[in-house]
């Protein structure tokens, strides 16, 4: 059984290969597939006010182009100092018609340049949504409660990952392990939640 993640992003794909699983409840096998499998699909227009609208029209676009089962995420970025930015600009923080993640740092930075201590709470939250074939739409929330360093730590993960720091293991995600960021992540604990529909295809 094929199921679309409705995503190009390699680094994305392979932590959502390690999330999720690989047969159904009743033994079929789940064969996850890209938009990179689909290179003359139109692009899709991320215009959602709230990462779940995005995460909503990611999948629905998967299920009306492709026929398959689709799964798609959109993930935030919520410093309360910045009253809740970059939130669902998270990707395109530094430039609105691309995604840079190095320009994206160094904007945060900048904007948090000055502030110090407790003021660089943060929080990541991922809506992972599960759109079927037959219009049913499932929709699931994970978060994971840090802050922002003052510069960069560790060499894994992508986008803000150097930059997250997480008091519990006194480590940023980029210091973790695949498995121990998998673990505790907001996009893993979306996803360990949206599987349990996939368990019941």
């Amino acid at each position: 059984m094929e199921i679309l993640l409705a995503t190009s992003n390699k680094h994305k794909v392979k932590e959502l290969l390690k999330i999720l699983p690989v047969k159904t409840k009743s033994g079929k096998v789940l064969v996850y597939k890209t938009l990179a499998d689909f290179p003359n699909l139109p692009p899709i227009i991320e215009d959602g006010k709230t990462l779940e609208d995005n995460a909503k029209i990611k999948a629905v676009f998967g299920v009306v182009h492709t026929g398959l089962i689709t799964l798609a995420d959109d993930t935030g970025l919520i410093v309360d100092y910045l009253n809740g930015a970059p939130g669902v600009n998270s990707a395109r923080y530094a430039y609105s018609d691309r995604c840079d993640n190095k320009a994206n740092n160094e904007k945060l930075l900048k904007e948090l340049s000055g502030v110090s201590g407790a003021k660089r709470s943060a929080h990541f939250k991922a809506i992972a949504a599960l759109a079927m074939p037959t219009g049913q739409l499932f929709i699931e929330e994970g978060k994971v409660e840090g802050r922002i360093l003052t510069d960069y730590k560790g060499t894994g993960g992508f986008g803000y990952d150097a930059l997250f720091f997480v008091p519990k293991y006194k480590k940023t995600l980029a210091e973790m392990t695949e498995n121990e960021k998998n673990e505790i992540s907001h996009r893993g604990a979306a996803f360990r939640k949206i599987s349990k529909y996939l368990l019941e295809l």
